[in-house]
């Protein structure tokens, strides 16, 4: 057995994920993390270290013209050859707006569906230690709180994506239609990374060469057009003259700052009234995380939330005047009765 298979299958363990009677929807866009996760999951299987139904999705963006089609097609060949099941899904007109926003809401409604219908128990995606690097200062960048700073989590409960955009066809080869209502499930469907944290993109394309796989390239990882590439691209490596384990510390770094996000100050901010009286106790930097933590519950998303929000309801807990109000993305928050107040636009 392979180092890499034998990292995944200890990841597996630690995380405590179920070993048999399951189906598992593996999101496979033809790169090499999402292919040595697919050829991983394949081998245990054929080892009968894992007796789950594997079933590969891939989600055609249609945002590269031919090379699209041809990662459409390599997919379709890869899972062909090795035996295993596959869902395609196609997206319509994703160019409306933020593209890399709408390319995943897109990509995570497919995979949602996709799993409900098969009534997985999880979809496993290739995330890996670089990945979780680049969301880190992503969210740095964007001046996230403690939630952000803890960038991924291996394992967390996977809804579907508010706002669907661009998905107007979806075609499967594992039989029967792709229903819009999903059926009943006991138990909450999962998302899963179980490479983020021990695998980096050089493990898995080391992987794929040792089993003698080619992976497609995206061509979309060189346009600079895209903050995610310019953070790989350019800051990184910056950054790596500094630190030569860079990406390692700022993975490290993230799995720090979930402990500050999951701490009882910060996780008890669940209420759907906050009371102004007990936020002017906290010092700043607790108020801050109290604040944005809750804007969160109530908004059900992080996206569009900068610290100039968060200030903005931080002076408005300060402020001895009542009835302000602070205007944020979709919504608002009102100071009213001695509580803040969050209402959707």
């Amino acid at each position: 057995m392979h180092k890499f298979t034998r990292n995944f299958i200890t990841e597996w363990r630690r995380l405590e994920l179920p070993f048999f009677g399951e189906t598992v929807v593996v999101a496979v866009s033809g790169g090499a993390d999402s292919v040595s996760l697919l050829l991983a999951l394949n081998d245990l299987v054929k080892r009968k270290k894992l007796g789950h139904r594997i079933v590969a999705a891939h989600f055609n963006h249609r945002l590269r013209g031919a090379e699209s089609e041809a990662d459409d097609e390599y997919v379709r060949h890869l899972t062909t050859t090795l035996g295993i099941e596959l869902a395609v899904g196609h997206a319509g007109d994703l160019t409306d707006g933020n593209i890399e926003q709408n390319a995943r809401t897109a990509r995570y409604e497919f995979l949602t569906r996709t799993a409900e219908n098969l009534l997985a128990f999880a979809v496993v995606t290739g995330h890996t230690i670089n990945d979780q690097a680049e969301t880190f200062l992503i969210n740095l960048i964007r001046g996230s709180g403690p939630d952000g700073l803890s960038g991924m989590k291996a394992i967390r409960e996977l809804e579907g994506e508010k706002g669907r955009k661009g998905e107007e066809e979806m075609e499967s080869a594992v039989g029967g239609d792709q229903s819009p209502s999903p059926p009943f499930s006991p138990s909450p469907l999962l998302l899963i990374r179980p490479l983020l944290n021990w695998a980096k993109r050089l493990d898995t394309e080391g992987f794929c060469h040792h089993s003698d796989v080619a992976y497609r390239y995206d061509t979309m990882n060189e346009d600079t057009a895209f903050k995610r590439v310019r953070i790989r691209k350019i800051l990184l490596p910056l950054l790596e003259d500094f630190n030569p384990r860079i990406i390692d510390t700022l993975a490290q770094t993230a799995g720090l700052m979930a402990n500050v996000a999951d701490s009882p100050e910060i996780s008890g901010a669940k209420e759907e009234k906050l009371l102004i009286k007990d936020l002017k106790l906290l010092d700043p930097i607790q108020r801050q995380s109290i604040i944005r933590t809750w804007l969160i519950g109530r908004r059900a998303t992080a996206r569009g939330l900068d610290m100039k929000h968060i200030d903005a309801i931080g002076r408005l807990v300060l402020s001895e005047k009542s009835g302000k109000m602070a205007e944020l993305p979709g919504g608002s928050v009102i100071k009213s009765s001695g509580k803040l107040v969050y209402e959707e636009n």
